[in-house]
């Protein structure tokens, strides 16, 4: 029998439908699991991929939330076998560092996007280097993101990105609201690439910069690529698979 862990996001729904399923099969803790089932919506499965990495356990998500591309349908009956005949998609997350203007650095994980964003009224000016080398010298914009195939459907499709196929083994560099070059749409970089943003005149154009929606204000440098040191493990039911799911998305 698997030892089942089951976290349910801060919310009255899912906190009903972690009951009602720890008392069918019990509720192992997270570090024992033999895997893991997210109850919530996408921001919570992302926020348990965040809480686990350092684990090799898989995350079933089952969706209690109002988005849920990275989650199940939510049934009780038979967990067990839905489980055991679940399909594997492994994720690499990018890695961000933020230099700031007062000298410090942070760093974060983004399983979805990292994007930069103008903090105040006038366009950010960024200058763009993919592996050392100055691709771009100034792009004039509300922002930028850089996005893995997984985060392909989220907030780089609003900002008419490419979905990218999960085993492309590539990420998408996309603008915000581009004003120069106007036309720019952006480019597909190789999964490993190492891509270095620096902003043009931070002290009157300041921009911010978010890893999955966890902000970093006054940034100067910021520099992102994949971590392939760390995977995220997820389980989907047979034929609704990331893959499926990203497809359909193109011809919905």
């Amino acid at each position: 029998m698997q030892k089942i862990a089951f976290v349910a996001a801060e919310t009255q729904i899912a906190g009903e439908a972690r009951r009602h399923l720890a008392a069918q099969h019990g509720d192992a803790g997270v570090e024992d699991a033999d895997v893991i089932v997210a109850l919530g919506g996408d921001g919570h499965m992302l926020q348990t991929l965040r809480d686990t990495e350092h684990l090799d356990t898989p995350v079933y998500g089952m969706n209690c939330g109002t988005i849920g591309f990275l989650m199940n349908e939510y049934a009780e009956p038979a967990l067990t076998e839905r489980l055991e005949a679940a399909e594997e998609e492994v994720l690499h997350p990018l890695r961000m560092r933020a230099f700031t203007d007062g000298g410090a650095t942070q760093e974060a994980l983004a399983i979805n996007e990292v994007s930069l964003l103008r903090q105040g009224p006038q366009a950010a000016k960024l200058r763009i280097q993919v592996d050392g080398r100055v691709r771009m010298d100034e792009l004039v914009c509300d922002g930028a993101l850089l996005c893995t195939p997984a985060g392909s459907t989220a907030y780089n499709y609003s900002a008419h990105g490419p979905i990218l196929p999960i085993g492309a083994e590539v990420l998408a560099l996309t603008p915000v609201a581009a004003f120069r070059p106007r036309r720019w749409r952006g480019a597909l970089l190789p999964m490993a690439a190492e891509v270095r943003f620096d902003v043009l005149n931070p002290g009157k154009r300041p921009v911010r910069a978010e890893a999955d929606g966890r902000s970093v204000e006054n940034v100067v440098t910021v520099i992102v690529r994949s971590d392939e040191s760390i995977r995220h493990r997820i389980l989907f039911d047979p034929g609704h698979g990331l893959e499926e799911r990203l497809i359909r998305e193109q011809f919905a």
